[in-house]
């Protein structure tokens, strides 16, 4: 489904679980850490970084053979810190009563709007044949190359939206507390951060002719040597801000840009970039969306989440020195 899908569908449930307790916000920033990020590394549709690597021709199946490891690791020590930070918040700060009574109402699970799970499974259906399916037709969008494959895939999307909208009950989408809100402050910080990163990206694209040509030249000097570490902290750096799918396809065309090469020749490399641009996505709320689309909702049920750089004290002190133990165990 995709770390947006998999956050968006959990989320509402999670809040709905953890209602009667007082100090919540470190679970969903656990949330953040695990589902929006770390959980969507094993294929393309996982996580957009690996789907522009997929289109741009890494088999589907290369992120889960050789960075499984790598992921075991980072969500195993996650849940392990998360089970003992939250047995810690749960006995120290919460009412003891909650202790020896039921901690919800009872109540009868049941689904609604069960025909947008048939609607899900055509979004996953085309968006994999988008990546499969090479018409080896485009069209000049206002200088903007646009594939007939996925201008045929939106269109359908979008179709798939309105059927949904359409026969879905509005009452389904009361219950669940559905806004618009959170996708609209997402749209417009995101649509700031595309525009802005346009020169950096030009600079990245223009490699040791740019400004940032020191650092390019050190990666390239690094890459004669096949170092990994600094592929994985200069895509991991660069995610945590610049939203970590087109940091993907910059430091992916760095390394080579030849997908054969990446993953015959320098499968460490493709790894590197991989874990670095889908692990360190968490490491801010801009950079990946979802991160910031939970906080939205999160905050809008009424529950105060971090600030900004309250956020980032939060990863430097849990994902930093799991991102430096992954260094030395992998990319070393």
């Amino acid at each position: 489904m995709g770390t947006t899908g998999a956050s968006m569908l959990l989320i509402r449930p999670l809040i709905y679980a953890n209602k009667h307790r007082k100090n919540v916000a470190h679970i969903f920033i656990f949330f953040i850490f695990l589902v929006a990020n770390a959980g969507g590394a094993l294929s393309p549709l996982g996580d957009p970084p690996l789907f522009i690597g997929f289109l741009k021709g890494i088999d589907f199946s290369w992120t889960l053979k050789n960075i499984w490891g790598e992921t075991i690791f980072i969500c195993c020590s996650l849940l392990f810190i998360f089970y003992l930070l939250d047995c810690f918040y749960f006995y120290k700060y919460e009412d003891k009563f909650i202790l020896s009574k039921p901690l919800l109402d009872k109540v009868q699970p049941k689904f609604e709007g069960k025909f947008n799970f048939i609607l899900l499974l055509l979004v996953t259906i085309l968006v994999l044949a988008s990546g499969f399916w090479k018409s080896r037709i485009s069209y000049n969008v206002f200088g903007t190359i646009i594939e007939l494959q996925n201008l045929v895939r939106d269109a359908i999307l979008l179709v798939i939206i309105l059927v949904s909208l359409w026969a879905t009950p509005s009452v389904v989408r009361e219950k669940n507390g559905f806004s618009w809100s959170p996708l609209l402050e997402v749209a417009k910080i995101f649509s700031g951060i595309f525009i802005t990163i346009t020169p950096i990206i030009a600079m990245l694209h223009a490699k040791e002719n740019s400004s940032l040509g020191f650092l390019l030249h050190h990666i390239n000097n690094v890459n004669q040597h096949h170092s990994t570490a600094i592929y994985f902290w200069a895509t991991g750096m660069a995610s945590s801000f610049l939203d970590n799918a087109p940091t993907y396809l910059v430091f992916f065309n760095i390394a080579s840009g030849n997908p054969v090469e990446l993953m015959t020749e320098l499968p460490s490399t493709l790894a590197a970039i991989s874990c670095g641009a889908v692990f360190m996505g968490a490491n801010s709320y801009i950079g990946n969306a979802p991160n910031l689309m939970i906080k939205a909702i999160v905050e809008e049920s009424g529950i105060q989440m971090p600030s900004f750089f309250s956020y980032i004290g939060w990863s430097c002190m849990f994902l930093l020195p799991l991102f430096i133990a992954m260094t030395f165990i992998f990319f070393s």
